[in-house]
C-alpha cells in the first residue's frame, strides 16, 4: 500500500469513526426528546381521558326531575330525559365550585394581578382597534362606556382565549343534582342551578343547538362574555344583524350583549363608578358604613357625617355611594366609595373584587389604545 492510499484510508475510518458517534449522540438527543415529548401528550392525555362519572340516566330521581322539567317548561319530555341522560356526573365542577375555607384572607393586590397583566391588555388593545366601530356604537346605543366592555370580556375570557373547556350539560346537571353539600348555600344554589339546567334546555331547543356540544365554565357560563343560559336567553342580542345570537364567534353580538346586559341593570351613563375615600378617625363609624355591604345606601352628606372623607366631584354625586372594601391579606384594605354603577358592574359577577378589576382592565387598555394612536404616523 502506498503512502497516499494509506493516508485515504486511514482518513475514511476516522470520518465513519466520527460518524458513528455523532449518531449515537443526535440518537440519544432525538431518543430523549421523543421520551420527554411522549410522557407530555401522555400527561395530556391522561388530562383530557380522566375517568369520566356516571351517566345520569341511572339515576331514578334525575330522570323523575327531567320529566317534570319538560312538562313545566313545554318541552319534549323524551328529548329532555335523553339529554339529561347523556349528562355526566363531573368531580372537578363540583370540587371548583366548594368556596376556599373559612379564614382564607382576601388579597385585592394579588387578584388584580391576575388580571391586570400585559397578556391581557395586548390582547384587550387588539380586540379595542378589531372592533372599534362597533364598541363605539353599543356605547352610543346604551350608554355602557367602551373600557368597561372591554374589561368585562378580558376578565371573562382574555377576549375569547380561555372560554372554558367543560361539557354544558355535565356542568350544570352536576351542580343541579349533585351540588356539595357541604357548600354554606347548597340548597339556593342547586335551585339556582336547577333552574339554569331548564334555562340552557330552552336555549339550545330554540335555537337548534346540540346540547351536548357546547363547552364553558365549570358554573356552565358560554362564550367570549361568560353568560349563564339565562342571562344569554334575557340578554343576549344580536349586534351584527345576521338573524342569530352567537355569543362564541360573533364580537358584534359579544359586544352589544355585555352592553345591553348592563342597561338592563340600570347603568347610568356619564357617572363615575366609584371615588377615593379617606377617613375622619374622630367621627368614623365604619360599623354603619359597612352595613349595607355594597348596595348604594349614603347621600355624599350622609358619608361624611359617619367619617369618610370626599373629595372635588364625588362632593356632587347625585346619587347614592357605598362603603366598598376590598382587603389585603395582612396589609391595609383599600377603600372606595361605590356608585350606582360600581353596583351594577357586581351583578355580573357578585364581588366587589371582580368590579374594580373590570374597571383598571379597561383603564389600561384604554390608556395603552391611546397611546398606541398617538404613536402612529400623522
Amino acid at each position: 500500500m502506498t503512502l497516499n492510499q494509506f493516508t485515504r484510508t486511514f482518513a475514511i475510518v476516522l470520518i465513519a469513526i466520527y460518524a458513528m458517534n455523532a449518531g449515537a449522540t443526535v440518537k440519544k438527543h432525538t431518543k430523549s426528546k421523543a421520551k420527554h415529548t411522549r410522557a407530555a401528550h401522555a400527561k395530556k392525555k391522561a388530562h383530557a381521558t380522566a375517568p369520566a362519572g356516571p351517566l345520569y340516566a341511572s339515576r331514578p330521581e334525575v330522570m323523575q326531575t327531567a320529566s317534570e322539567m319538560a312538562e313545566r317548561n313545554q318541552l319534549d319530555p323524551i328529548w329532555v330525559r335523553e339529554t339529561i341522560g347523556q349528562a355526566r356526573y363531573t368531580a372537578a365542577v363540583a370540587r371548583a365550585i366548594t368556596p376556599p375555607a373559612v379564614g382564607t384572607p382576601k388579597n385585592w393586590t394579588v387578584y388584580r394581578s391576575r388580571f391586570i397583566d400585559p397578556v391581557r391588555i395586548r390582547a384587550g388593545v387588539k380586540f379595542w382597534q378589531a372592533n372599534r366601530e362597533t364598541l363605539e356604537r353599543a356605547e352610543s346605543q346604551t350608554g355602557v362606556p367602551v373600557s368597561i366592555i372591554v374589561g368585562i370580556i378580558g376578565v371573562e375570557t382574555i377576549y375569547g382565549q380561555q372560554t372554558g373547556t367543560y361539557r354544558v350539560m355535565d356542568a350544570l346537571s352536576t351542580l343541579a343534582f349533585d351540588f356539595p353539600a357541604e357548600h354554606p348555600r347548597a340548597k339556593e344554589r342547586t335551585a339556582f342551578f336547577l333552574s339554569e339546567l331548564e334555562a340552557f334546555l330552552k336555549l339550545t331547543q330554540r335555537t337548534g343547538t346540540d346540547p351536548l356540544a357546547l363547552r364553558g365554565s365549570y358554573a356552565g357560563a358560554m362564550g367570549l362574555p361568560q353568560f349563564m343560559p339565562s342571562s344569554w336567553n334575557k340578554y343576549a342580542v344580536d349586534f351584527d344583524g345576521d338573524g342569530r345570537v352567537d355569543l362564541f364567534l360573533s364580537p358584534a353580538d359579544v359586544i352589544g350583549s355585555v352592553a345591553n346586559y348592563f342597561k338592563a341593570f340600570k347603568w347610568q351613563p356619564g357617572m363615575p363608578t366609584h371615588y377615593p375615600v379617606q377617613f375622619d378617625m374622630q367621627k368614623l363609624n365604619i360599623a354603619a358604613l359597612m352595613a349595607p355591604d355594597i348596595v348604594p345606601t349614603f347621600t355624599p352628606a350622609a358619608f361624611a357625617a359617619k367619617g369618610a372623607v370626599l373629595q372635588g366631584s364625588a362632593l356632587e354625586h347625585p346619587g347614592l355611594l357605598a362603603l366598598v372594601e376590598l382587603q389585603n391579606g395582612g396589609d391595609a384594605p383599600l377603600y372606595v366609595a361605590g356608585t350606582d354603577n360600581f353596583y351594577a358592574i357586581t351583578r355580573y359577577n357578585w364581588s366587589s373584587y371582580y368590579a374594580l378589576a373590570v374597571i383598571e382592565l379597561g383603564q389600561e387598555v384604554a390608556a395603552a389604545v391611546a397611546a398606541a394612536s398617538a404613536a402612529m404616523p400623522k
